[in-house]
């Protein structure tokens, strides 16, 4: 009787050290919530000085095409492969003279520019509260603020929104 237990017992120990591993693949995938993510992210933050600064332009986004070789240090990322990038140079004007808004740090033609963007809907990867901030794209004709906004995070990054954050792409600044 010992014998036949043996067997299921090996199988069931495996079955759950497969489960246990893939799980926390799973989890590393998220990034931000991990803590060795943020650490390094401060660290490098405080490093430069700018733990506390407006974000400037973003850093370039890799080559496409799928380079199985990592990355010059330096080099940033995207924050998110599976979200569309646009070209910098398509954006409308509008947006690309909020973005030498955002650079320059100011000032902005709306009170709220600038403010904490709480990516409640997660369409955006998830960060710290505070990490990201809005910016309004003037809309031509529009009464209001409209719809279209640039949205940074505090790494540099921007994205680009011209539905009211129903989505994004992110801002590809190397065309």
């Amino acid at each position: 009787m010992t014998n036949r237990r043996n067997p299921l017992v090996v199988v069931a120990v495996l079955l759950l050290a497969l489960l246990a591993g893939v799980g926390y693949l799973l989890a590393g995938n998220q990034g931000s919530d991990h803590p060795k993510a943020g650490a390094s992210a401060t660290a490098g933050a405080t490093a430069s000085g700018s733990a506390t600064s407006k974000p400037s332009a973003p850093k370039p986004t890799p080559p496409a095409g799928g380079a199985t070789t990592p990355a010059p240090a330096g080099t940033w990322v995207p924050t998110d492969p599976a979200m569309a990038d646009v070209c910098r140079s398509k954006l409308p004007s509008q947006a690309v003279d909020t973005l030498g808004l955002i650079a320059k740090g100011g000032p902005y033609p709306y009170s709220r520019d600038g403010i904490v963007f709480e990516n409640r809907e997660s369409r955006l990867p998830r960060k710290a509260e505070g990490y990201y901030h809005e910016y309004t794209v003037v809309t031509p004709g529009s009464n209001d603020r409209g719809t279209r906004r640039v949205v940074t995070g505090n790494s540099g990054e921007q994205y680009w929104s011209a539905d009211h954050y129903a989505t994004f792409q992110e801002i590809d600044s190397r065309c």
